[in-house]
């Protein structure tokens, strides 16, 4: 039987969102599903997105690392009126097709910004007098809420829609209960895939990479304290005086900005743009610098070298936290905080992390692999 999924997702800052929404949706697609990905936010020109099709909903993004207003990619503060037409937008691309299987990205789980969006999604998929599958696709580790009223909302979105729950991490690494108070609520709908990434990538070119220190930001909308300590570390370390160190810096930085970045490299520091091959540059590399996002941890995880850490941090974040510090308890990296970083702690920090040793340590992998056989299984179950 062939099915037809639909795929919402919504990145605010980082990408790595709608980049693990395109591994999951190619992996279906692999499978004979016939996959369409909504997206929020312009998809970055980095993500292949293979043989989905793309619906580019109006955008938005958060201006701020507070998550706490939507804003249009001009900067403009979204209102009723634009809310009004990302909704019909959304249901309209929905009921362009019978779609088997509706998947959100986060949502419920995180993103309740978009809940005036997504609960008439979700309504919308309900009625029909045959309602699709519907699940959720989160992370490893969510970020903690002060109220928690809001997490036990989340528990309650889940099991009022949800008949699938996808944790895309390794249960042995990192349990949805060691971030979220309310998991054994949804235990029974709860299903792990392992990490989702590893979508091959292009060789790197010549020696690019080789024994070198490689710092990366992700989009690098939130990163300036890392790249400005970075760009001065170099002739401060004791361990890494003699190694290239490569400085990728990500599309979220504007074009001006980066000049400055790049007239600031002193000896032996190459600054450019963040490349596809990122992932074998790691395998090549010394060392990783980096924040701790998703998709550079599971990147680093591959690539076996140790690394530094320098979690995003900012206003109530959390997630980025609780992996670096996972990682750290393991013997992967050395974590140093954001606040107050200098070129000087982050030198020690690099100094401490070489001393590291390669590590053989094999985390679950295959998340997108998975996902998709798990879809499919349900879907397979509930049609007899």
């Amino acid at each position: 039987m062939s099915y037809k999924a639909f795929i919402h997702v919504q990145h605010l800052l980082g990408t790595g969102h709608v980049v693990r929404a395109a591994s999951i949706g190619k992996a279906l697609a692999a499978r004979g599903v016939e996959v369409t990905l909504a997206s929020g936010n312009r998809i970055p020109p980095t993500l292949d997105t293979g043989p989905l099709e793309i619906i580019e909903l109006p955008a938005c993004k958060s201006p701020d690392a507070a998550f706490k207003r939507l804003v249009t990619l001009d900067g403009e503060d979204i209102d009723e009126a634009w809310k009004t037409g990302r909704v019909e937008k959304s249901i309209q691309a929905f009921e362009a097709r019978d779609y088997d299987l509706l998947l959100t990205e986060t949502y419920p789980f995180g993103r309740r910004q978009l809940d005036f969006e997504l609960t008439p999604l979700l309504d919308c998929a309900k009625s029909r007098a045959t309602p699709p599958l519907v699940a959720t696709s989160i992370r490893d580790i969510l970020v903690r809420k002060k109220e928690l009223w809001k997490e036990e909302w989340m528990a309650s979105q889940a099991l009022k829609y949800y008949d699938r729950i996808l944790i895309h991490s390794d249960p042995d690494f990192v349990r949805l209960a060691d971030s979220f108070p309310f998991a054994d609520r949804v235990d029974h709908l709860v299903r792990y895939t392992g990490y989702v990434g590893g979508d091959k990538r292009p060789q790197a070119n010549g020696s690019d990479g080789e024994d070198e220190i490689v710092i990366s930001c992700g989009g690098g909308a939130v990163a300036e304290g890392l790249l400005s300590a970075a760009l001065e570390a170099r002739p401060l370390c004791r361990r890494a005086e003699d190694a290239t160190w490569r400085i990728l810096i990500g599309h979220d930085i504007s074009d001006d900005a980066f000049g400055i970045y790049r007239k600031s490299a002193g000896d032996g520091v190459i600054v450019e743009r963040a490349r596809r091959d990122f992932p074998e540059l790691l395998k090549r590399a010394r060392l990783s610098v980096s924040q701790a996002g998703y998709n550079t941890v599971l990147d680093i995880l591959t690539a076996g070298i140790p690394a530094v850490f320098v979690p995003f941090a900012q206003v109530n974040e959390t997630e980025q936290g609780q992996r670096a510090d996972a990682l750290a308890a393991h013997g992967r990296a050395v974590v140093t905080p954001e606040a107050g970083l200098t070129p000087e702690r982050l030198a020690a920090a690099i100094d401490d992390a070489l001393a590291l040793p390669r590590s053989s340590h094999e985390v679950l992998l295959g998340g997108a692999e998975r996902s998709a056989d798990i879809l499919l299984k349900d879907l397979e179950d509930r049609n007899g």
